[in-house]
């Protein structure tokens, strides 16, 4: 598969790249452990055309809630891997995001997405840190919270009381 980090080096800086009109290929790409580890973390063909796909469903939040934060969205396998992600992660395709909110809880961002009809393939509250959010074509609207120290999914969008009193 060919990477698009030689195409984009030959057309010009990669930091110019947009996904969509708020979100940039640089901030979608960003991995400090892809950095550190000297891991190339630039998509291929059909990850930026993914990658796309989700920007625009990303959007559509972001026309709600504000500008939002991106902390994590594409991960190449050796990335996922490294930050031990799992072995089916959409993020290796580019349809997940890791995303939070200056003014919004993770919780009240995935109350957000419910409430205005933003259809996805899967939605985790976790941690209380951010919200995954995944686009895959499956379009399953899976709905899970995770926290410490069970660390195990449960089914629901839930806050932290309910998570761990059920």
């Amino acid at each position: 598969m060919r990477r698009l980090s030689t195409q984009l080096r030959k057309a010009g800086d990669p930091v110019a790249v947009q996904l969509s009109e708020h979100f940039s290929l640089e901030e979608a790409t960003y991995s400090e452990t892809a950095i550190r580890n000297n891991i190339d973390n630039q998509p291929s063909t059909l990850q930026l055309e993914n990658m796309k796909v989700a920007a625009q469903k990303l959007e559509q939040l972001r026309a709600i809630t504000g500008p939002l934060r991106i902390n994590s969205w594409l991960r190449l396998p050796a990335v996922n891997v490294a930050v031990g992600g799992s072995k089916v992660s959409s993020h290796m395709d580019g349809w997940a995001i890791d995303v939070s909110s200056s003014k919004l809880t993770p919780y009240q961002l995935c109350q957000e997405v419910k409430k205005a009809g933003i259809k996805f393939d899967q939605m985790i509250h976790e941690f209380g840190r951010w919200m995954h959010i995944s686009f895959s074509p499956e379009m399953r609207q899976q709905e899970l919270t995770i926290f410490k120290p069970e660390g195990k999914y449960k089914q629901g969008i839930l806050t932290e009381e309910e998570y761990h009193n059920t």
